[in-house]
């Protein structure tokens, strides 16, 4: 295993660079899941109020025996709930479900056209001076959305799908000019990059799989963090080891090259896209 953890570092923030998706993970199997992955070496763990586990990502944190301290702990509001008063709520029910008094990140999970954006944001940030969200953003929120976002409130990250298959240069564009965050959800591509001829190769050449060279890929690039499900011990451990290697400059072009604007998750209250990435 990996010696060290590699972060991010975002507005004088460290936040580990590989995280513990959790999507799809319920029961037993997610309180097992999260105690195993944070034994392997992973600090951070994603969950969210519409995941309905957080109560069991919570157990999972307290059996893994670390201090509350040395876990990385994000959850999100669902996008109905984002009236002021619903934020609030939401996030104290979020808090009592994990039984932590307070997560390190609290994102909106999708943007609500019909919903003010000032009305969460200003929730997160009353919840921030309390103590109880020691870092605010957003989910799945478009580059001009982002920007707007920024202007209103402390915005530590934007949460987004990203993997070789569809780029996000934009969104990249504005963490780079805010100092933001970008976490890539979704980043093997519902498996897809395990069997990429390209990823394959490149894997070849350091001993690796396809799955850890995208793994590698994303959280080589500033800003990037990566939060990959993994429902099997083995799977976890190869994720983890994603760490313990680098690719080139000429390799990270040649992945970024895959890019086909393939967008995996896009529900019909999503925003609307901007740009081809």
């Amino acid at each position: 295993m990996r010696s060290e953890t590699r972060y991010v570092e975002i507005q004088g923030t460290k936040v580990p660079a590989l995280g513990f998706g959790t999507w799809q993970l319920h029961g037993d199997a997610c309180v097992q899941a999260v105690a195993d992955a944070l034994r392997l070496g992973y600090r951070h763990v994603d969950t969210a109020e519409a995941y309905d586990n957080e109560a069991d990502v919570g157990e999972g944190v307290r059996r893994s025996g670390l201090p509350r301290e040395d876990v990385w702990i994000t959850t999100k509001v669902w996008w109905d709930d984002l009236g002021r008063n619903e934020c609030l709520a939401q996030v104290t029910a979020s808090l009592e479900r994990l039984k932590t008094p307070y997560v390190d990140l609290a994102l909106i999970h999708w943007p609500n056209e019909d919903l003010p954006m000032e009305e969460p944001l200003q929730a997160l940030r009353e919840l921030k001076a309390d103590g109880k969200v020691r870092h605010m953003g957003v989910s799945n929120f478009t580059p001009s959305l982002l920007e707007k976002a920024v202007d209103m409130a402390p915005v530590l990250c934007n949460q987004v799908e990203y993997h070789p298959y569809l780029a996000q240069t934009e969104v990249l564009d504005v963490a780079e000019k805010h100092d933001l965050m970008v976490t890539a959800y979704c980043p093997l591509a519902r498996g897809r990059v395990a069997d990429d001829t390209l990823l394959t190769e490149i894997g070849r050449e350091h001993g690796r799989t396809g799955a850890q060279v995208a793994l590698r890929w994303l959280v080589q690039q500033p800003r990037v963090a990566a939060i990959p499900r993994a429902s099997s011990p083995e799977h976890r451990r190869e994720n983890l080891e994603a760490l313990d290697f680098e690719l080139s400059g000429s390799e990270m072009e040649r992945i970024a090259s895959l890019d086909e604007g393939t967008r995996i998750i896009d529900p019909a209250f999503a925003p609307e896209w901007e740009g081809a990435s």
